[in-house]
């Protein structure tokens, strides 16, 4: 396939350009900066993605240059040894609307080229797309990720569909296009395959993206965590400095590769060879950490880009939390770091850890690491994690692997959570979060990962992260936990409650229900451990008392007893020393009891933390491995690290509830509603009550009938037209769902009531505009809710309307999109939700409709990101059904959110 060429234009040093050509090179540069990207190759390394523009020229012709015949062949369909000097003013000049390429570039170097020209023939809406990669650099899915952009770029500019033409003999091509994602149809011209397809984002498209993001961004961290070589930038022969910290803990670990100190001033650090740059080091480098002076950091960055270092951390402090200067030079250090392949992690980090024996990585300041184990932690604070990994080592909780990313300008806790979910050594996710990055990401990562692995996390509070150092949004805390309970995510509200559930959830089978029995040898205790299980929703009958004489024998008998028992899912043993006895001979006697059950056991054996030496079970290299019994200080904290791990086997006993579109749905219409007013008004604006009902109704949703008028004989008439009793409404949104109600008149029958109900209005408000609208069913109110939130994307909350639930913040929050078993969930989840249920003498209300409507509205802000706030108050939700009976709608420019659209690094 080959490029239309265009007129021969003036390179540099002949004639200057025409006007006309002048006015088209001024267009190329001015290209829609949001195209450009960082992205993820399938290796992991970072490519940057950006339009092409005329200074590219030289650029270009260079990477032509380099591709072999073979591939000039297959991508021109002919030798095409040299380009012409008119064909490279027509590659790198574009419209970026009709015409549009990208390149993927490394440093200064261009390594793929993917472009679209909009076909002249037809409606308009086709585009022939066409790619080209470098041959050192094929096979890195670089194809796919330029088609990606590319179709992201031809939506924009209102292109549908892409056409191709590929030899077929070029079968990595096609393998492209089949595997894209696509519903592509095929048609044979002699040697040549033509390919047809529309662009718009369907579910399995939605799904090979996500999955090519999964496994690149699992790569990237493997990359990081699994390194062949490591250098130490900075390795101090003192022993006070940091430097000398990281290469001491990397070698008292044994890391398997080799290890290399960067020292310009001595030839060797703790007996192992320096080398005064990286670049001097005779063999490749993986990682390099970086524990130098902020100032020092752009020299050691452009060593490390010289070298090829696949992964940097940066462990010296000075950059995003010391300021503004600093988070420029954040920034600036991530785009440099980013341009030459390398992923980040840091600055001011405290490191990475991988405990797997092939490995043995210790690249960490923590003088302490816990043992070998099946736990990932991730977390944000340098100081805090060297107090976490000292409390994790006490607690004898192991790790498989660890990272504290500092101020986590690149490698975050999406990308680890990524790697855990492929990671064969852990089965466990700790994460320790101060903010976030892109928190709608990590809902559906999270949401994903939690079906197979538990995900304890603990969110800092809003006041815990002085202004400089936060490097994401500030999340309400009320939709952080709505997050959470909607992924699957165990929340927890502090450090100790996440190693309580560690330990539980690292060590032990989940529970199959929530019947515990208790079995200790101190009745106060196991009165303690009863009360705290039933107040947790726990179902507990009286604790077995063995009695303070018990021996070991009697203990373990007792034990065993619960634990066969059938109405029994966990056992929480009690366990006081008697004066003067052998305490290893309960332990033992413990230990027999449960080995190789099915079901969870805990204890406050001594009141240990964590897991006690007596209760651990080991492999052959002394590791702690399932069957280790934890143990708490007091049994209220075993009972709730119980209960959130039940809470966690109830939901993944249920099956996965997929988001589904309900009937009658005009998405084609509502969309064509929205267009033409965002036209005319593009800045945005809120959508008059007739023009929301129209919106509504495109998605099913009806709001009752009513009229707008400016008179009483209006009023009257509006009234006589609409039947049975109205309400009349005063115009304003000062009189909007007042409390007081003195903006309106309910249940008005008759021409005099009518007339005396819009004098008495107009006499309060003084406008002459109102509403009539007719009486819907009485019940209950309701508000459903669509906003705007700066992390998530549009969030849908739903309360009972009225004054009292808006004071005391009665609203439950999902995020988008919404299964059915979400939205039931949701209205479920206020405080006042038994309302709804026939609470008292109130009548139950029509749930099944409450539902579709939520359902509707979440389908609605789904398809259409341009309406930026929605709200149904009230919503009068009867046995009958759910009546609206107010919306007000605003739409403004769709939001760019970074979990939309073709993949990239945010």
């Amino acid at each position: 396939m080959t490029d239309e060429t265009a007129d021969a234009a003036s390179p540099a040093g002949e004639p200057p350009l025409s006007e006309a050509k002048a006015r088209e090179r001024e267009q190329a540069e001015n290209y829609p900066k949001h195209w450009s990207a960082d992205v993820l190759a399938s290796d992991g390394r970072v490519v940057h993605l950006r339009p092409i523009v005329p200074s590219d020229a030289d650029a270009i012709v260079a990477f032509h240059g380099k591709l072999s015949e073979r591939t000039r062949y297959l991508r021109y369909f002919g030798p095409y040894p040299t380009m012409p000097q008119r064909d490279v003013v027509n590659f790198t000049t574009v419209d970026h609307s009709s015409r549009v390429a990208f390149v993927a570039t490394l440093g200064d170097e261009i390594i793929a080229v993917g472009r679209y020209e909009r076909l002249p023939d037809g409606d308009g809406n086709s585009a022939e797309v066409a790619f080209v990669v470098a041959d050192h650099h094929q096979g890195r899915g670089l194809g796919p990720i330029l088609l990606e952009h590319l179709a992201g770029a031809a939506a924009e500019n209102g292109v549908r569909r892409f056409v191709a033409e590929v030899l077929a003999e070029n079968r990595n091509m096609v393998t492209v296009f089949r595997q894209a994602g696509y519903q592509v149809s095929r048609t044979f011209d002699g040697g040549v395959l033509n390919l047809d397809f529309d662009i718009d984002p369907t579910d399995a498209l939605v799904q090979v993206r996500n999955s090519r993001e999964r496994a690149a961004e699992a790569r990237s961290v493997r990359n990081v965590l699994s390194p062949r070589s490591v250098a130490v930038i900075g390795a101090s022969t003192d022993p006070e400095k940091v430097g000398n910290a990281v290469l001491t803990n990397l070698l008292r670990a044994s890391f398997t590769g080799p290890v290399y100190p960067v020292n310009a001033e001595h030839t060797s650090v703790r007996g192992v060879r320096a080398y005064a740059s990286v670049s001097d080091i005779p063999d490749e480098v993986d990682l390099a950490v970086a524990a130098v002076p902020s100032a020092q950091i752009d020299a050691v960055l452009d060593d490390c880009l010289a070298k090829g270092v696949r992964s940097l951390v940066v462990v010296s402090s000075g950059f995003g939390e010391t300021g503004e200067e600093g988070r420029a030079n954040e920034r600036r250090l991530v785009r440099a770091a980013r341009a030459h392949g390398m992923r980040l992690v840091g600055p001011n980090a405290l490191g990475v850890a991988n405990l797997d024996p092939a490995v043995s990585l210790n690249a960490t300041l923590a003088p302490v690491l816990p043992g070998r184990g099946r736990v990932g932690f991730f977390c944000q604070s340098g100081a805090l994690g060297i107090a976490i990994l000292s409390q994790a080592s006490k607690r004898l909780l192991g790790l498989s692997t660890f990272v504290s990313a500092g101020n986590r300008a690149d490698l975050s806790g999406n990308d680890l959570l990524q790697y855990w979910d492929q990671d064969e050594n852990t089965d466990v996710v700790l994460l320790y979060l101060e903010s976030f990055g892109n928190a709608r990401k990590f809902w559906r990562i999270a949401r994903r990962v939690a079906r197979t692995k538990p995900i304890v996390a603990v969110k800092s509070g809003r006041g815990a992260v002085p202004p400089a150092l936060a490097t994401g949004s500030d999340v309400d805390d009320t939709v952080v936990r709505a997050l959470f309970e909607q992924a699957g995510v165990i929340q927890v509200d502090s450090i100790t409650e996440l190693f309580d559930c560690a330990v539980l959830l690292g060590y032990q089978p989940l529970p199959a229900g929530p019947r515990v029995a208790v079995v200790g040898n101190s009745t106060a205790l196991g009165v303690l451990a009863v009360d705290a299980a039933r107040d947790n929703g726990l179902r507990a009958d009286a604790p077995v008392d063995v009695g303070a004489q018990a021996t070991p024998e009697d203990f373990a008998a007792a034990v065993t007893r619960a634990m066969d028992s059938p109405e029994v899912d966990a056992v929480l043993a009690v366990f006081v020393p008697p004066v003067a006895v052998r305490v290893e001979s309960y332990a033992e006697a413990l230990g027999g009891a449960v080995r190789g059950r099915d079901k969870p056991v805990l204890t406050t054996f001594l009141a240990a933390e964590g897991i006690p030496d007596l209760l651990a079970v080991r492999d052959d290299d002394g590791n702690l491995v399932r069957g280790s019994v934890p143990s708490y200080p007091d049994p209220a904290r075993a009972v709730l690290a119980l209960t959130r791990a039940w809470r966690y086997a109830a939901r993944l006993g249920r099956p996965v509830d997929d988001v589904t579109r309900p009937g009658g749905i005009d998405t084609d219409a509502a969309r064509a509603l929205v267009s033409g007013w965002m036209e005319r008004s593009p800045e945005g604006r809120w959508l008059s009550d007739e023009e929301a009902t129209q919106l509504l109704e495109c998605y099913g949703i009806s709001v009752a009938a009513f009229r707008t008028v400016t008179d009483e004989s209006e009023a009257v008439a509006a009234a006589e037209e609409l039947g049975g009793p109205v309400a009349v409404k005063a115009a304003g949104e000062q009189w909007r769902h007042r409390p007081d109600l003195s903006g309106v008149r309910l249940d008005v029958v008759g021409a005099g009531a009518v007339g005396r109900a819009y004098r008495d209005l107009f006499a309060v408000s003084g406008n002459p505009v109102m509403v009539v609208q007719r009486m819907a069913t009485k019940g209950i109110g309701c508000v459903v809710r669509v906003q705007d939130d700066p992390s998530f994307g549009a969030v849908v909350s739903f309360g009972l309307s009225g004054a009292l639930p808006d004071l005391l913040g009665d609203r439950a929050y999902r995020v988008l999109p919404l299964a059915p078993r979400d939205a039931a969930e949701l209205i479920e989840s206020p405080r006042s939700a038994p309302m709804l249920s026939g609470y008292r003498t109130a009548s139950p209300v029509n749930k099944n409709a409450l539902i579709d409507l939520v359902l509707r509205v979440s389908t609605l802000a789904d398809d259409l990101p341009e309406v930026r706030h929605l709200i149904c108050d009230p919503v009068l939700a009867s046995a009958t059904g759910a009546d609206t009976t107010d919306a007000r709608i605003r739409i403004g420019p769709e939001p760019m959110q970074a979990d939309f659209g073709p993949r990239r690094l945010r």
